[in-house]
């Protein structure tokens, strides 16, 4: 049924999401509240605080109220005519106006007597708009009366306390008789439109009531007390009987002078005794969260003791206010009262000398009541000390790092300071301090001598730019260090930070509490991972009741709200102030009232899990230094392991089955814990499994330790390991044993380097006399990346250089553990730093893996809940794996949500390493208390799983944040999970299912990290260099999808996540790569537009459209037919030109990225370009000429001349093919240059292997690839034709050049790569024959033809001395002077080649020459400069500067050695020769120090340098920690760079005798 023809009450949630949708309500979230089960009727309830706890945006929260208050508003008028049809005409009036308030009814007696004129409703009266000013902001429908609003205690009786504060809306207990006459009798008044009248009429009406109320109270002789602003009339439509609205009081001394007509209405004999009977009006503040308006409850108390009202009865006249006349009269005749039931009734005249004369019995009553309640009743005290330790411990009997704590506090008086203690040890998370002096003499001056702290202003801490790190590391910094937030100014701040007043505070303050509150609770600590600690320790304001009701409505409750009051008083005030938001019981249940601060401070700490005990560091006098707090918290870039590691922890309090927990955890796949050592080691559990790798690790740091090999001041010992095979355990074996000699640290990779080095350093000298003599710094980093570790690496070794000691030891160790699915091989290619640790196992580790296995299973241990124990002693067997997973999987409920969780949870932890799950989006997942308050304190998210994911699942925690998250145990695991709970599920569908789970993508905590687990498993490609097994094209989800499945199921996961995940580029990008590596060339395009569209200057998606036109062309071509028409062969063409121009576009922007080196534009353009060649050579207009020759392409190509045949039909590609060439030629000169600069022999491992395509010798071969590709080049610009006798015409010159490209020349990288050729003859011959296609005079050549000419000459003198085609050096050098004078800028490698000339020479430079010294200075400084520019900001680790030549004992062009010459002196294997020049021991060998020339320099705070001919240089060494500290004479080999001049082999000099050149 259409939900327009219901009522709202009876629509279901469909008809809720219909209406929803009708209004302009976000889609997501009326799914929300479709999910949430929002029928009519919760409709009709919703209020601001459950809209925002499911996530909605103010606006569409006040769009939504409003239209629900517009559709509720005509049922609301409609409801009274059918209710109140029978009242009289004057009473629906009132009631069906909408003007008038509920409040607004005739007040009346409960005898009938009106008390005046005045409680006549009036359409006009400006109490009408008052009362409907009373409705809750937050929810403006009408009540109904059939709503359960939360009850109210009254004031108690005769209590002048003003901190009491009612609580609008809530009602009080009905009104009562007489019951036991001491406690009191109550009578509500709404007394709203009185309130609102004149001096005489509110007087009269006010009093009239109570005197009336008084006189029945004292003849029956109970205490009364009579409220004015509690609803009295059920009929009042909306209204409750007692709920509490309050009044306005304009003046109170009205209330108070009207009880002067007490001396008129009573006789005169008894008006002394009414005085004092009838207590003067106490005003109670009505308080609400939502309202500023000022309300008051006005309450007169009545007590009749029996030694005033004894024997004595109480007639009154009751004043009533005539209209007419404009004055107060008194009823004529005088009327006694009494209460009859909750009534007070006139005594019947008949009935009057029965009442008179039961007097003496009533006073005997009260006698006896008064007395009976004078007895002192003693109150069993509550007991507190339990209540804090399960209130402060969620439960548990002590405290542990699982919960942190938020402090709001107030003044702390200075005696209070003594016991404040407990504060000390607890895990506080920030402090909201309301006292301005507590940096002066309050609680931070007292917290800051044990912690360090971090200070903040409310406005700066709700701004997360002035707190947070960069945003993957927003909030990290706030886990360092205890936060502290002057809430209200800093008394002795220097800055504009002053305190103010409560209403000042509220106006400018309070907005940033509430942000800063929002923050804690909504982005940085997940619910129930925190308690707020309310401490009262001064008399309470208003801004701290604020804080409490911000933290209540954030937190949903008050299940993990403390309070602590040692004064009652204060926590009276705070109570009866933050009632507005839950009750006074309410509150009482979650605070401890009266308890003395000593008393806490001494129960706290008795819940300690460790004692207060120091820790310690070792020190080099082999003694021990104490290591503070304060000191430690400084250093919180460290995890530092102390001497006495674990030693404070309280043994009493470890259960066995805590213990047998902690053990189980660590057997289950969890990282080691340093309390497993120590439980090992005290022998309270089995000892932990030493393998052979953590031996050779050790061996491995004694080496470096003893100064074996290279004295480093910052040393690397790498530890490669399979994933689950105990990596991490042996490196943390490693340090804990070592942490009583050396000073050990665990670094937390998400600080930046130069934190990291900064408390390196720092700890390091911590309490140290002799900074050379301090113990050396083991620290492990894990999981790294390549780019972090060479930096922290480098700033380590800055640091140490600038303190100018030689220490014999290295300063710092950093000990690099890593997953690795090959770690055999990395431990090949460095074999003296590297241990890998594998699933293999040794006979003797088997024997040790059964042993262990044996002895868990005798403590009745399940192998299941040790399984990654148990799958290691099998060596993680495929087959083992598969059997046990699935027995452990048998009878599990596939359609749960926990199954369902466990699959995605195993499709990332298998497809991407080190990947997780947050707790918290698990619990969002299996929906446990995403939204509402958790019911009980008991809860544990394994009690939500099923067995079989309790054994699969291991939780993991955050060392920092102590935030937890979940994975699978192994990835193996994973794998078989995947494999044996899909059935016939794809798993491109399950990664489907996944990016339609909303509640895993809309959770807060942890978001950024799950959203790059979800990129990495789309788009991370796996990397040899990253220790993967191979090198992929796309992601291993992606291949896998594309193998098992097909393409356009990849193809529908990648489009699916693109659009999840904000239309990411780089998935558009991807996209592209997929489309067309399966020829689908029309959407790569779309893809590759849209990439760009995002993105349109990064080079790398510029790349991925030009290799998108790149791979179009080629699949063009490679399908061509010999019927192709004109317009296909245009078209070939102009994809092709389009792909240059793409590829060109790529190289532009590359140069503007300053953190990448993209040189891939550069080889596309190579590539797409020959390949363009080679089909113009089929193209029917170019035929090859009798000889070979493509003369006719190459007249075309690079002369004006156009064959008529296509003059007109290419007429748009003319221009463009002729520019191909100088294209090709620029292309060719940048990936040479860019190869002269820098390392390539890393890749050289591929030389031995079978030859790759095209793209992995570009990788892998770059020199090999640049060869092949320039005679290729070369080839399609050569015709004998052209060739005149002159030999002076372009062409003649250009063919010149493009023979010498043919024979393997033309560029710096192509001369240079004939050094590396076995056959050094040959190499020669080719040389020779090179050098004779240039110019008899080398004067007229151009720049770019000069540098290759004399380079072919220093490369031909290095292979072959001898030859006869060698220039002499001196010729070479007058040459070269032209790149010293020529105004024009000229490339690094002349440069080059004047470092190589100049450089002194014994035979040609007999008498110093400052001259040369100039062209030197020159030569070094512009190779620096154009350095600089080439690296921009690329950490060097990953362009190392390559040397070409060495320094030799020779003259001439002799003294000129090149590498390659040394490596061929070098025996062994690639990795080997790699592994002797990274640590120096090819120095020590003789064949190579006979051909190499050692020279002298010297040393000047710790920089190097070396004397040219006369002038002195600064000289790079090759490691910079490898420079002596000190002024000190070196010796050392000298090498020539791109970069300048690089020293290798630095010693100091012992022998004067060495040559100084």
């Amino acid at each position: 049924m259409d939900y327009k023809t219901l009522p709202v009450d009876k629509w279901d949630e469909n008809h809720v999401q219909c209406w929803l949708e009708s209004i302009g309500i976000k889609k997501e979230y009326v799914e929300k509240l479709h999910a949430e089960e929002v029928t009519g009727p919760v409709l009709m309830e919703l209020d601001e605080t459950f809209l925002k706890g499911i996530g909605m945006k103010k606006g569409q929260i006040h769009m939504l109220i409003c239209k629900r208050n517009e559709l509720l508003q005509p049922q609301e008028n409609a409801q009274p005519a059918k209710h109140l049809g029978s009242k009289t005409s004057g009473r629906t009036d009132t009631q069906t106006d909408p003007g008038i308030p509920r409040n607004a009814s005739a007040q009346k007696t409960s005898s009938g007597d009106s008390c005046g004129p005045a409680d006549k409703p009036s359409r006009g009266n400006t109490a009408a708009t008052s009362g409907r000013r009373q409705r809750r902001s937050n929810n403006s429908q009408l009540q109904s009366t059939d709503e359960v609003l939360e009850l109210s205690n009254c004031r108690p009786f005769r209590s002048q306390n003003t901190d009491f504060k009612y609580v609008k809306d809530r009602v009080l207990d009905p009104e009562s008789g007489v019951n036991g006459l001491i406690t009191p009798c109550h009578e509500y008044k709404s007394f709203a439109t009185a309130a609102e009248l004149n001096r005489n009429q509110l007087q009269s009406k006010f009093a009239c009531e109570v005197i009336r109320f008084a006189s029945a109270c004292m003849n029956i002789r109970t205490n009364g007390t009579i409220h004015f602003g509690i609803m009295d009339s059920v009929e009042d439509r909306g209204w409750k009987h007692g709920q509490i609205v309050g009044i306005k009081v304009k003046e109170r001394e009205y209330y108070v002078d009207a009880l002067d007509y007490i001396e008129k209405c009573f006789f005169k004999h008894v008006q002394e005794i009414a005085r004092k009977c009838i207590h003067p009006p106490v005003f109670v503040e009505v308080i609400s969260k939502d309202s500023e308006e000022q309300r008051f409850v006005v309450e007169v108390d009545i007590e009749p003791t029996s030694s005033l009202v004894k024997n004595k009865f109480f007639q009154v006249c009751l004043p009533k206010y005539n209209e007419d006349k404009k004055k107060v009269d008194l009823t004529e005749a005088s009327v006694l009262y009494q209460r009859l039931g909750a009534k007070s009734e006139p005594v019947k005249p008949n009935d009057l000398p029965t009442f008179i004369q039961g007097l003496q019995d009533r006073d005997a009553e009260r006698e006896k009541a008064e007395l009976s309640s004078a007895e002192v009743h003693t109150e069993v005290p509550q007991n507190l000390g339990r209540k804090l330790s399960i209130l402060l411990n969620d439960g548990k009997s002590y405290m542990d790092d699982s919960l942190r704590y938020i402090l709001v506090t107030n003044r702390c008086e200075k005696n209070d300071l003594n016991y404040i203690n407990f504060l000390m040890h607890l895990n506080i998370f920030c402090v909201f301090d309301f006292d301005e002096d507590s940096n002066v003499s309050g609680l931070y001056s007292k917290y800051k001598e044990h912690h360090a702290v971090r200070s903040y202003f409310l406005q700066d801490f709700s701004n997360e730019s002035k707190t947070g790190n960069p945003s993957s590391h927003k909030h990290l910094c706030l886990f360092d260090q205890t936060s502290w937030i002057f809430c209200n100014g800093r008394s002795d701040f220097l800055g504009n930070e002053k305190p103010c007043d409560e209403n000042t505070w509220i106006r400018t303050k309070k907005k940033y509490l509430k942000k800063a509150i929002t923050r804690i609770c909504d982005e940085i600590l997940p619910k129930r991972s925190f308690i707020v600690l309310f401490l009262l320790l001064s008399p309470v304001q208003k801004p701290l009741v604020d804080t409490f009701q911000e933290f209540y409505t954030e937190m949903n409750g008050t299940e993990y709200i403390v309070c602590i009051a040692e004064s009652r008083e204060n926590y009276n005030k705070w109570a009866n102030l933050a009632q507005a938001s839950c009750s006074i019981e309410t509150l009482e249940q979650c605070s401890i009232v009266g308890m003395k601060l000593s008393h806490i401070d001494a129960t706290v700490q008795t819940m300690l899990p460790s004692t207060a005990q120091p820790r310690h560091l070792p020190v080099s006098s082999r003694g021990l230094c104490t290591l503070p707090s304060r000191e430690e918290e400084k250093l919180f870039s460290l995890e530092i392991l102390c001497v006495d590691q674990c030693d404070d922890i309280k043994l009493d309090l470890l259960t066995e089955k805590e213990i047998q927990e902690m053990e189980q955890n660590f057997y289950r796949g969890r990282k080691i814990i340093w309390e497993n050592f120590w439980l090992a080691d005290t022998r309270r559990c089995g000892e932990i499994i030493e393998r052979e790798a953590c031996k050779d690790a050790s061996k491995l740091l004694d080496d470096i330790l003893r100064g074996s090999g290279l004295n480093y001041s910052v040393a690397k010992l790498k530890i490669f390991h399979h994933p689950g095979s105990g990596g991490s355990t042996i490196a943390r074996q490693v340090l804990w044993k070592r942490r009583k000699d050396l000073r050990c640290a665990v670094i937390k990779a998400s600080y930046p380097p130069a934190t990291v080095c900064e408390h390196a350093l720092a700890f390091r000298d911590y309490e140290e006399k002799e900074f050379s003599h301090c113990l050396p710094v083991l620290l492990l980093i894990e999981d790294y990346d390549e780019d972090y570790l060479e930096e922290l690496r480098n700033e380590l070794m800055d640091a140490v250089a600038t303190r100018k000691i030689n220490s014999p030891r290295p300063y710092f160790i950093l000990m690099c553990c890593r997953r690795s699915n090959d770690p055999e091989r990395l431990c090949k290619a460095s074999p003296l730093d590297t241990v890998a640790v594998t699933h293999k196992l040794t006979d003797s580790e088997k024997n040790l893996f059964k042993t262990k296995l044996e002895k868990l299973k005798q403590k009745d241990v399940k192998p299941e809940f040790i399984l990654t124990f148990v799958l290691m002693c099998e060596e993680f067997n495929e087959t083992y794996v598969r059997d046990f997973v699935g027995h452990i999987l048998q009878g599990i409920d596939r359609s749960s949500r926990d199954t369902l969780l466990m699959r995605y949870v195993a499709l990332l932890s298998f497809y991407v390493p080190n990947s997780y799950v947050s707790l918290s989006h698990c619990e969002a997942f299996l929906g446990l208390g995403v939204y509402a308050e958790r019911k009980s304190r008991a809860y544990d998210f394994k009690s939500h799983l099923s067995e079989q994911a309790r054994m699969i699942f291991i939780e993991l925690r955050d060392s920092t944040t102590y935030i937890s998250s979940v994975r699978i145990i192994h990835c193996l695991v994973a794998k078989e999970i995947l494999h044996q709970l899909s059935g016939d599920e794809p798993q491109s569908q399950l990664a489907m299912t996944l990016l339609q789970e909303k509640t895993l993508f809309e959770n807060r905590f942890g978001r950024e990290e799950f959203i790059k687990f979800i990129r990495d498993l789309f788009i991370r490609r796996d990397k040899r260099s990253r220790g993967d097994n191979t090198d992929t094209l796309f992601s291993p989800f992606i291949e896998h999808i594309c193998k098992v499945e097909d393409c356009e199921k990849a193809i529908g996961v990648l489009k699916a996540a693109y659009e999840l995940l904000g239309k990411d580029p780089f998935f558009a990008q991807q996209l592209a790569r997929l489309h067309y590596s399966n020829e689908k060339f029309e959407d790569a395009e779309h893809w590759a537009g849209i990439a760009k569209f995002y993105l349109p200057n990064d080079s790398y998606i510029l790349d991925t459209e030009g290799q998108v036109y790149r791979k179009w062309f080629s699949f063009m071509v490679d399908k061509r037919t010999q019927e192709d028409s004109p317009e296909h062969i245009i078209q070939r063409i102009e994809m092709a030109l389009k792909a240059m121009k793409c590829f060109r576009a790529a190289q532009q922007a590359a140069k503007a990225e300053r953190d990448s080196m993209n040189n891939a534009g550069y080889f596309g353009e190579v590539e797409v370009g020959c390949r363009l060649l080679r089909f113009l050579t089929t193209v029917h207009v170019f035929h090859r000429s009798p000889e070979g020759e493509h003369s006719e392409l190459v007249k075309y190509l690079i002369t004006d001349y156009v064959p008529k045949d296509i003059e007109k039909t290419w007429g748009r590609l003319h221009s463009r093919l002729k520019g191909l060439r100088q294209n090709l030629y620029n292309a060719l000169e940048w990936i040479s240059e860019d190869l002269s600069y820098f390392q390539t022999d890393k890749h050289h491992e591929r030389e031995e292997e079978d030859e790759k395509d095209d793209k992995e010798e570009q990788i892998y071969n770059p020199r090999k690839w640049l060869k092949r590709q320039s005679e290729v080049y070369a080839k399609f610009f050569i015709s004998a034709s052209l060739i005149e006798e002159s030999n002076s015409s372009p062409e003649s010159q250009l063919m010149r050049r493009m023979n010498i490209y043919k024979n393997g020349g033309g560029s710096v990288t192509n001369i240079l790569s004939f050094l590396t050729d076995k056959k050094e003859s040959r190499s020669a011959d080719k040389l020779e024959n090179i050098l004779s296609f240039y110019t008899e005079n080398p004067l007229r050549l151009e720049d770019n033809d000069l540098i290759n000419y004399i380079l072919c000459h220093i490369t031909l003198a290095c292979l072959s001395p001898g030859s006869a085609k060698l220039l002499p050096a001196q010729t070479l050098r007058d040459l070269s002077t032209r790149f010293f004078k020529g105004k024009r800028p000229f490339p690094a490698s002349a440069h080059f080649l004047l470092t190589l000339l100049y450089w002194p020479d014994e035979a040609l430079d007999k008498e110093p020459n400052p001259d040369k010294d100039e062209i030197l200075n020159s030569a070094l400084q512009t190779l620096k400069r154009l350095y600089d520019i080439k690296m921009k900001d690329v950490p060097t680790r990953k362009k190392r500067i390559y040397t070409h030549f060495f320094l030799g004992k020779g003259y001439g062009l002799g003294k000129i050695v090149h590498k390659t010459k040394i490596d061929k002196l070098i025996s062994g294997s690639l990795d080997e020769r790699r592994m002797k020049w990274l640590h120096g021991t090819v120095w020590n060998i003789a064949k190579i120090r006979d051909i190499l020339k050692r020279v002298s320099g010297w040393t000047k705070d710790r920089n190097l340098f070396i004397r040219g001919h006369v002038k002195e240089f600064p000289i790079l060494p090759l490691h910079r920690d490898s420079v002596p500290p000190g002024n000190e004479n070196v010796t050392f080999y000298l090498g020539f760079s791109f970069n300048g001049l690089v020293a290798f082999n630095i010693e100091v000099e012992n022998n004067p005798t060495v040559s100084r050149i």
